[in-house]
């Protein structure tokens, strides 16, 4: 007996997503295109759901010419 259930561990990746999208969007209004690109990237590794955060925050990938 003992250890951290499935719940709980979940529960605690939820809570350090949100951290980190928090300190994203206030990383945001200061960043360059690149810095961009490479948080829209880290969202893609960190969450099933970055599509539409990655839309929600303006990361979308733009096209040249």
């Amino acid at each position: 007996m003992g250890g951290i259930s499935n719940r709980m561990k979940e529960i605690k990746r939820r809570r350090h997503r949100r951290k980190k999208l928090v300190k994203f969007q206030s990383k945001l209004k200061k960043s360059t295109t690149s810095e961009k690109l490479v948080m829209a990237q880290k969202l893609r590794k960190m969450t099933t759901g970055c599509n539409a955060i990655i839309a929600h925050m303006g990361l979308e990938e733009r096209k040249r010419g």
